[in-house]
């Protein structure tokens, strides 16, 4: 089977740029992977954070959408844990019916943000639920009116496109790989975020060992990861920089992936509780197209993965294209 390969933005602001130019930069991402073949083009969610402007993705999807032709756009991911599953489903419905077909719903577990923001967004909410009982109401609002027996029986999520929105489930974790098993969701694992190869292993073969079949569905394993391909082993490296991964451990046992210690002691903070940190060097797959290929097919043959998601985060932003042109030169050139 074909290595099908994605793209992951995460409309990051970076120094002298306005969040304006960093949307702007995620638009021509989006018309770059069309041009070049890629599989498709996601966005994130991310709240409360000067150096993100993707606040929200369905809105940025739509406008993506519009600014392209086939490539498949999508949500990396809705962080559904803060949403009516309901509306989720309606503003899905109607992107689907924009662009039949082209529409990726992915479901993230992670807040998106800091603690203050989660309370923000969770403000007012009178019914919290799980996110497994969010994702079977989501099911149902997709397909059509509630059958009879439920208490809101017939209500519909307007419009119904010809075609939903494929859903997709985002994770860090075995416990979000048992859940996309169970539902029968293709499965992202994020290694850009959780770089534990360990986790990793242990995350896809529970995905694979309790797949559910029962859906009509086959797996579907995705890795997403940061990449970074130059024109020389040195630039590669450089542009990569010393960018960290920190894992912060509440006490009350909530872990959550930080990009610094000072963004690990400011979640502790507004969480209200006493952590502990790891910090580990980020998992960046760098070099020449040739040194990244080998290294990606090596990941692909370790966890069993259909499909690569690439983020590349590179400042210039002409370097971040070259980066997406070499990637996708390396797998042409020598197909899977």
């Amino acid at each position: 089977m074909t290595l099908q390969l994605g793209i992951l933005d995460q409309s990051i602001v970076f120094p002298g740029q306005t969040p304006s130019e960093a949307l702007a930069n995620t638009i021509r991402l989006a018309q770059l992977a069309e041009e070049l073949g890629y599989a498709r083009f996601w966005v994130s969610e991310h709240h409360d954070s000067s150096q993100m402007a993707g606040a929200s993705p369905e809105v940025l999807i739509s406008h993506l959408l519009a600014r392209t032709e086939s490539i498949r756009i999508g949500s990396g991911g809705v962080m559904l844990q803060h949403y009516s599953p309901y509306k989720v489903a309606e503003n899905f419905n109607v992107l689907a019916s924009l662009a039949p077909g082209r529409v990726d719903l992915g479901i993230g577990r992670a807040p998106g943000g800091l603690p203050r923001s989660t309370r923000a967004l969770q403000k007012g909410i009178a019914e919290p639920e799980s996110l497994e009982d969010k994702l079977s109401q989501l099911e149902r609002y997709l397909r059509g009116p509630l059958p009879e027996g439920e208490p809101l029986a017939g209500l519909q999520a307007n419009p119904l496109p010809a075609q939903a929105a494929d859903v997709y489930l985002l994770g860090t974790s075995v416990s979000s790989a048992r859940l996309a098993a169970e539902r029968g969701y293709p499965y992202a694992f994020a290694l850009f975020i959780n770089n534990d190869p360990e986790a990793a292993r242990q995350a896809f073969e529970a995905y694979r060992t309790h797949f559910n079949r029962d859906k009509g569905r086959e797996p579907k394993a995705l890795l997403a990861l940061s990449v970074i391909a130059a024109d020389s082993e040195e630039e590669a490296a450089e542009l990569a920089g010393s960018f960290k991964s920190v894992r912060v451990t509440l006490a009350s046992g909530k872990t959550v992936n930080v990009g610094s210690l000072e963004q690990a002691e400011e979640f502790a903070r507004q969480a209200g509780e006493t952590y502990t940190t790891e910090v580990r060097d980020a998992d960046i797959t760098k070099g020449t197209k040739a040194t990244v290929r080998r290294r990606l097919l090596e990941l692909r043959e370790t966890y069993g993965v259909d499909e690569l998601i690439f983020t590349t985060i590179v400042a210039d932003f002409e370097k971040r294209v070259r980066s997406f042109r070499l990637l996708k030169e390396a797998f042409e050139e020598q197909p899977v």
